[in-house]
């Protein structure tokens, strides 16, 4: 069993991932090895670019070790989910089967972008803490330079929050060149879009002839990644097993954000099922131990359905099943599953000011940022209360009325809006809420889209993606729509002047008006599963 990461084997994420003593009870050899240039492997770190040259050589060498059966597995999440599928895409032989966990499928889906804003709460904290290693290897002869460099670094890190984030420009952040350190790939991948192509997952999958065991969260910076890459092995014919908690990227336990989803939630219990490294283990056990080895159709699909808290099995993902159902923006701040008519009074269209120099704060959701990185809360992923966002005025908030029977979502949800900005481009932002009994509104999913103008404050239609989620809206809660234009430091500020992020310096209040008439619905669209 394989486990290649740039983090160091001694990191308290990859014991989270893997159990070595477990796994070698159950006869498994255990190899972590320090990707290329980082901590005790040699070579200059460059992020990705050698992940599938490199993995196929560790595969090679790892079968021929003194004692292996020579078969191969792999294990891991995140930087090191990703090795797992850069090595499967360069085909050892004797690779056997693959368990990526909370792992990307898109790179500009979830990891370096997202609906074309920068990831800035993800890049910018990643960056600087891999920092630390490059600094200290640069300057492993120079004790004054070594600490010059870290005290640097540790105050620009520590400063994120304070102003940090808000250093301009975004698309070439500074505190990278006064380091001098190699970045996410965000920059380096608007410069050379032919390297950028060479570490796509999305689109590859049907090169992938092996098992593999996915496992992601609801409120996981790469949720939508995880099921992207199931449904595309899924549809290349081959064996996936699925399992989705509520968990977030560096959280398998049962409390998430503000929410406790109950004892069975926590991944060392996962549905009374018995630990999540075990249930990997399991499945090596079939793959490339002594087991029979799974048939193509053999896998399973296990979601955490939240609301009602529960583990559902399933054989599918999306589910056939559920029903795209439209809920109509509508005036007064309502959200009904009625159109707009034209006899209604009222449709005027909402607007507010969006001012780039007051972005709205990120306030939970499926997100890695800052602080979240050493797993601190500064800035913590999940579900919570929503109470200061919606106060703004430059959040616009749309709610049904107190629901009579459960609904419940579970699939892709998308926001229709029709929208104009007074400037040549801007962001527009929409988050899906759950409004308790007692009216705390809580996030469930979100999304961002960055548009160009054709013509300024002329209405467009925008498609936003707010990724995927499986919740039950209790009787008596109600569904809420935000709609915004910024979600920051999670995503980079539109500076709403039309520049290039690489270049821009200097932002511009915008205009924003929201349409919700009849010939002009907006509108989410809910994948709503039957009773």
């Amino acid at each position: 069993m394989l486990s290649r990461l740039p983090y160091g084997k001694q990191t308290p994420m990859m014991t989270s991932m893997l159990d070595p003593t477990a796994a070698a009870r159950r006869g498994f050899m255990v190899v972590i090895q320090d990707t290329r240039g980082r901590f005790a492997s040699e070579g200059e770190w460059d992020p990705f670019t050698y992940e599938e040259s490199d993995g196929y050589d560790t595969v090679r060498w790892a079968a021929a070790l003194p004692g292996a059966n020579g078969s191969v597995g792999m294990i891991g999440g995140s930087y090191f989910g990703n090795t797992q599928w850069m090595a499967a895409l360069s085909k050892p032989p004797e690779l056997k089967a693959i368990a990526p966990m909370v792992t990307w499928s898109d790179l500009d889906d979830g990891l370096w972008t997202r609906g074309g804003a920068i990831e800035l709460g993800l890049t910018v904290p990643w960056s600087l803490l891999q920092g630390a290693d490059t600094l200290m290897r640069r300057h492993s002869a120079d004790l004054d330079g070594l600490v010059s460099g870290i005290t640097g670094l540790i105050s620009d890190f520590d400063g994120l929050a304070d102003g940090g984030y808000g250093e301009l420009p975004a698309g070439r952040f500074p505190a990278f060149a006064r380091h001098d350190l190699p970045e996410l790939g965000y920059e380096r991948s608007r410069r050379e879009p032919e390297w950028a192509r060479s570490l796509r997952v999305a689109g590859r999958h049907d090169e992938v002839d092996l098992p593999t065991f996915q496992v992601g969260g609801w409120y996981d910076v790469f949720s939508q990644g995880t099921l992207d890459n199931f449904t595309a092995m899924r549809r290349a014919g081959r064996s996936a097993t699925l399992i989705m908690g509520p968990w977030a990227h560096t959280n398998l336990r049962h409390v998430v954000g503000d929410v406790n989803f109950g004892f069975g939630a926590h991944s060392d219990y996962t549905a009374m099922r018995g630990r999540l490294s075990d249930l990997q283990l399991d499945c090596f056990q079939r793959t490339i131990g002594d087991g029979e080895a799974l048939e193509p159709d053999a896998g399973k699909v296990l979601l955490f359905v939240m609301g009602v808290n529960q583990w559902r099995e399933e054989t599918e993902w999306p589910l056939s099943r559920a029903v795209d159902t439209d809920f109509h923006l509508r005036a007064d701040g309502r959200l009904t599953p009625e159109p707009p008519s034209t006899a209604e009074q009222g449709g005027e269209p909402e607007e507010f000011t969006y001012d780039p120099m007051d972005p709205v704060p990120t306030t939970g959701g499926a997100l890695l940022v800052g602080s979240g990185l050493l797993m601190a809360d500064e800035f913590r992923p999940g579900p919570l209360d929503q109470t200061v966002v919606e106060a703004r005025e430059d959040v616009l908030v749309f709610t049904t009325e107190p629901l009579t029977e459960d609904v419940e979502v579970t699939g892709r949800v998308k926001a229709v809006l029709f929208a104009a900005t007074d400037g040549p481009s801007t962001d527009w932002v929409a988050r899906l809420c759950d409004v308790d009994e007692n009216g705390v509104s809580r996030n469930v999913t979100d999304g961002i889209v960055r548009v160009r103008a054709a013509t300024p404050g002329e209405a467009a239609e925008h498609v936003v993606d707010l990724w995927s989620t499986s919740i039950v809206f209790r009787a008596g809660h109600r569904i809420r729509l935000q709609v915004t234009s910024s979600n920051f430091p999670r995503w980079d500020r539109n500076l709403n002047t039309g520049e290039p992020e690489e270049s821009a310096t200097t932002a511009r209040v915008a205009r924003q008006q929201i349409f919700h008439d009849p010939d002009r619905p907006s509108r989410i669209v809910l994948p709503v599963v039957p009773a």
